[in-house]
């Protein structure tokens, strides 16, 4: 039976199934939980690295430790998306230690998650995309990386945490200190703008 005769919405309920049957081997869902997260991975590893070629690299090594290591996965100890974000974020960093740099990315995936008027946001949403890249690339590669779980791809503090290995505390205070960071930054441009 293809895809185990259901096709699945992608919510907690139909991914733990899948998770449940991959842990089996089964193949058809080892290809749905592919397919499932596969934009999201690739869209998280294309603004970590900064070019395609190597977020290709790299979300094809994230599935392949998918494969091998699905079967150590608990379920109910993290999201099964926070566990894959983990192993992204882990292949990211080592990518990082080998001594390769971060390239200006030719285009930047556009965020599916919905967006709530939070006055962040709002902040946000008042300066092009280009300037966004440009100031948030002036922030540590942690704020960096607590910015584009949070917003980008819409993680709650505790997934970003468990992705990042980090406590909530920790990524709630880089969230603050990130935002504080660019709203100096943008303060002064406005200022100039009046």
């Amino acid at each position: 039976m293809a895809g185990g005769g259901v096709a699945t919405t992608g919510g907690a309920e139909d991914i733990r199934m899948l998770v449940e049957r991959a842990q089996t081997g089964d193949r058809d869902a080892l290809e749905e939980l592919y397919l499932l997260h596969f934009d999201r991975i690739y869209g998280y590893l294309h603004l970590a690295v900064g070019n395609r070629h190597d977020a290709e690299d790299l979300t094809t090594q994230t599935f392949l430790r998918m494969l091998e290591s699905i079967s150590r996965f608990r379920l109910g100890k993290a999201p099964f998306s926070a566990w894959l974000f983990r192993i992204a974020h882990n292949l990211a960093m080592d990518h990082f230690r080998a001594g390769k740099r971060l390239q200006p990315s030719e285009e930047v995936p556009e965020n599916e998650g919905a967006a709530e008027d939070s006055a962040e946001e709002q902040a946000m949403g008042k300066i092009s995309r280009g300037s966004m890249l440009e100031l948030i690339a002036a922030l540590s590669p942690e704020q960096q990386q607590v910015l584009t779980l949070k917003f980008l791809f819409s993680f709650s503090n505790a997934e970003a945490a468990s992705i990042l290995g980090k406590t909530e505390g920790a990524v709630k205070s880089l969230q603050h200190r990130a935002l504080a960071s660019l709203e100096r930054q943008i303060s002064p441009a406005a200022a100039g703008e009046g």
